[in-house]
Parts: structure tokens; sequence; C-alpha cells
């Protein structure tokens, strides 16, 4: 009996330990005590000459904890700062829900930079993709705030109105791609789930292989057209590709 309970035991392991390869938990909201206000390992994303702050909070939503965003022209995120190698995990599967969006935000102007959810892709900073002069811009980054920023970064939005699968250069950085994965005010109120093949989307985008991902971040914002959003942000998971 006790070698059929070891075998037994064994297959076990063995399964959860493949399991675990095949996914890379970035966020557990849902397993989260409300009271806490513990955002499992993210920390606050913020920006220079911007003082107002989106506010973050976990709260219940049909009887799951997500965190719940509020901005009122103002701007932030929640970052985790994580390694992964897309070539192992390309998939990444998330959900958030958003309540309204906003009037004036445009995605190709700086004055409608604003989404009332997104999700930010931050990629490790890497020479070898840079021109001789872009790592001068770098290397005084790091001068003034002693580390590298990311190289690039992919973010994936809740458009006003441009359509879905759009990809469209930031209008305030070159190297930040935005992806429209969900646009208008049909869903609105509604979790919705996502999986994007960020090793494609990275290639389409930039057109070149990503270096590794350092920063994944939630960010809801509303600096740029001084309105306001409330949006949801559930569980985040990078995955192997069934491909």
């Amino acid at each position: 009996m006790k070698k059929i309970i070891s075998f037994f035991l064994m297959i076990f392991f063995i399964s959860f330990s493949v399991h675990a390869q095949d996914l890379i938990s970035v966020a557990e909201f849902s397993s989260l005590n409300i009271e806490d206000n513990d955002f499992n390992g993210f920390e606050p994303l913020t920006f220079k000459k911007i003082d107002k702050h989106t506010k973050y909070s976990l709260v219940k939503v049909d009887g799951k904890t997500v965190v719940h965003a509020k901005t009122d022209d103002s701007a932030s995120g929640l970052i985790k700062k994580i390694k992964i190698d897309l070539k192992k995990h390309p998939v990444i599967k998330w959900s958030f829900r958003a309540d309204n969006i906003y009037k004036a935000g445009d995605v190709k102007k700086k004055s409608g930079d604003d989404y009332p959810a997104r999700i930010y892709i931050a990629f490790e900073y890497d020479p070898d993709y840079l021109s001789f002069y872009e790592r001068i811009k770098f290397n005084t980054v790091k001068a003034i705030y002693g580390e590298y920023p990311p190289i690039a970064s992919i973010n994936y939005i809740w458009a006003n109105k441009a359509e879905k699968e759009t990809i469209v250069e930031n209008p305030f950085i070159d190297r930040v791609k935005m992806i429209a994965v969900e646009s208008g005010d049909e869903n609105l109120g509604k979790f919705i789930t996502f999986e994007r093949n960020v090793y494609k989307d990275y290639l389409k985008a930039f057109n070149e292989e990503p270096p590794l991902i350092s920063g994944v971040a939630i960010m809801s914002d509303s600096d740029n057209t001084h309105e306001s959003a409330q949006a949801y942000y559930g569980d985040i998971v990078f995955k192997k590709s069934k491909d």
C-alpha cells in the first residue's frame, strides 16, 4: 500500500511541476485579501511631472478579488518587475473591465493618449537593439535615474474608437506601441478575457526579435484628456503557445 501511495504522490508532483513550467503567474489578484491592500508584488508606477495619481484598491466583484482603478485627470500604474523569455512563454492571458471610455480619447494624438484600461509590457534594455545615438540617450537616462528605462514596450489598450487589432506608435515615444484589443462602448461594464501572443505582436510591431520582458503593469490614466474613468483588472499569466 505504501508503494502505491508513493507512486501516486510521485505522479502528482511530476504533473504539478510540468504544469508550473507551462505557466508563469504574474498577478494572482483573485487569491488576495482585500483588507491587506497587498497587490501581489506590484509596486506604484509613477511619472515625472504628473503629481495626481490613479487610485488602486482591491475589491470583490462577483465574489472574486480584483484590482479597482479610479482615474480622474490623473496617471499612474502598478508594475511588477519580472523577467520573462517570450521564446518560452509567448502568450499572455488576462482580463479587465472598463466602465466608460473617453470622449476625447485618440490613440494617434498626444491630447488623446489616455485609456481606461491597459496592460503595459516593458522590455529589458539591451544595447544591441539600439543605434549609437540611442545608446547615448539611454546612458543619459541611466546617469540621471540610476537605471536604464525599458528599451521598448507594448500596451494592450481599451481604446475609444480605434479599430480592434490596430497597432499604433505612441504619440510621445516611438519605441512604445499601442495595440487596441478592445474599442468603443459595446462591452463596457463586462469583464473580458484576452489571450495574446506577445512574441508575434512584438515582431509585427517592431520588426525585430524581442528582448526579455522586464516588467508587466496595469494602468488607467486620464491626464491628457482630463476626464475620469473606472476599471477593474483580473489575474495575469504567461504561458506556452499551443502552436
